[in-house]
């Protein structure tokens, strides 16, 4: 009865307070976006690690304290073990290069995975649950399967880690919601790792930053006292906290990992019910993660201009709990994307390949940004500043992470646009144009909208 009662209470604190939606509170002075710019950043910090690289934005950047986040790529060579950690904050992120495993552990979840399978998946499961000297099962909670274009969540406060099982760099972008209701702290940016931590002879800038930042929580606890509580000699205890240390945040593994996980074709093969129904997906087997690379399954699709594949509450319900989203987009040559604003949350968006003019503007008219970005930049779009691209002669390919679960565009041109709603009067009395021209302001895009075709060949 009690184990019951514990495991129920677990996941209900869990619930409450790692998957809080976000509320309203007061910005500091640095966080009111009185932005004068916004330029394309690249990683200003790098962390070396046995096992890969984990670089870091700025988080100081005026544009990162508007939108509230914190940016990292993480880059894990082959046969590489991200260690385990946590942060107080949802993270979400792009798998932009490679494949892997990824788990995130829920307290008061079961250490299996249950699911009703084939004879063929039982057997498999009992192939790597015992070893070949018959030795106890190895029990552990779902292991997820990722490949380039997935979207993946990670609650506040659970333990994740991550194998590169590919022959290529498993390379992650990830935006930390700092502002989430989860982060009771304050705004800075930290992980609390359960091996590892930042090797002096890995830091570059910044060393201090990142060594109070990324550290091992088990490493000042008394031995002794942590020997007691697992049963375990001191020996072993003493190489949980110190052993490692030098070797970073990710390390090499021994040998070629393996994992007790769900079938391959019941995790790709099957076209699941995309939508939550509140009721059979449960919280412990909640799915992580949804890809955004396919053409077919894209929400805006055009020959002529390109392709947008969102990732909302409604396609992956956990994004409901994180309250963020994402859009993995593409740009033909010289094609538009229509000037905009987001009516819900901040945009934060990464260059994965090709080049785009961007400009965005402000509430006073100002042009807070008017450049060209490459691959690796990232930038972001505050709340309600309008923003349009032009991709540039080899295309635009970005993806984009929203401080919301429920992103609603507002675009000025094309078939849904603000400018098409409004009556003809309007127009030609708010613009002084006749009202054939009116008219040719609403309806000459057609059936487009968001994702231009090339136009009248003007630069800008």
């Amino acid at each position: 009865m009690v184990p019951r009662f514990l495991l129920a209470l677990s996941l209900s604190l869990l619930v409450s307070s790692s998957f809080g939606e976000r509320t309203p509170f007061q910005l500091t002075e640095k966080q009111q976006c009185r932005l004068q710019r916004i330029t394309a950043a690249q990683p200003s910090k790098r962390i070396n690690s046995e096992g890969g690289e984990t670089e870091l934005w700025n988080e100081r950047d005026d544009q990162f304290q508007c939108a509230g986040v914190v940016a990292m790529r993480n880059i894990l060579r082959p046969n590489a073990l991200s260690l385990p950690n946590f942060h107080p904050y949802p993270r979400l992120v792009f798998i932009e290069q490679g494949y892997g495993y990824i788990s995130v552990t829920y307290p008061g979840c079961a250490e299996t995975y249950h699911a009703e399978s084939s004879q063929r998946t039982r057997e498999s499961k009992e192939k790597w649950e015992t070893t070949e000297r018959g030795s106890e099962r190895d029990l552990h909670q779902k292991v997820h399967r990722i490949r380039k274009g997935d979207i993946v969540a990670i609650p506040a406060g659970a333990v994740h880690w991550c194998y590169n099982a590919g022959k290529e760099d498993l390379v992650a972008i990830s935006i930390n919601d700092l502002n989430h209701q989860a982060n009771q702290l304050d705004q800075k940016f930290r992980a609390f790792y359960l091996a590892g931590g930042v090797p002096k002879k890995g830091q570059q800038e910044g060393g201090r930053f990142e060594e109070e930042t990324f550290h091992n929580v088990l490493k000042e606890f008394d031995t002794n006292l942590l020997a007691e509580a697992f049963d375990m000699p001191e020996e072993i205890v003493r190489q949980m906290q110190k052993g490692g240390e030098e070797r970073g945040l990710s390390v090499i593994a021994q040998e070629k990992m393996s994992f007790i996980r769900p079938d391959e074709q019941e995790e790709w093969g099957k076209h699941e019910e995309r939508y939550d129904n509140g009721l059979e997906e449960t919280y412990c087997s909640m799915k992580i993660s949804t890809n955004v690379e396919s053409r077919r399954e894209a929400d805006i699709y055009s020959r002529q201009a390109g392709k947008l594949n969102v990732a909302d509450k409604h396609k992956l319900p956990i994004l409901k709990f994180l309250d963020m989203s994402a859009e993995r987009g593409d740009l033909f040559p010289n094609a538009l994307l229509s000037p905009d604003w987001s009516m819900q949350g901040h945009t934060i968006v990464y260059v994965t390949r090709g080049d785009a003019q961007i400009q965005i503007s402000n509430h006073n008219g100002e042009t807070l940004m008017n450049d060209r970005v490459n691959k690796g930049d990232m930038f972001v779009v505050p709340q309600y500043y309008v923003s349009t691209a032009r991709a540039g002669e080899s295309g635009f390919e970005w993806v984009a992470f929203k401080t919301t679960g429920w992103p609603i565009r507002n675009p000025l041109a094309g078939y849904t646009s603000v400018i098409r709603g409004l009556p003809l009067q309007v127009i030609t009395n708010s613009y002084q144009i006749s009202p054939k021209q009116a008219e040719e302001l609403k309806m000459n895009r057609g059936g487009q909208s968001f994702l231009m075709s090339p136009g009248r060949g003007r630069q800008f």
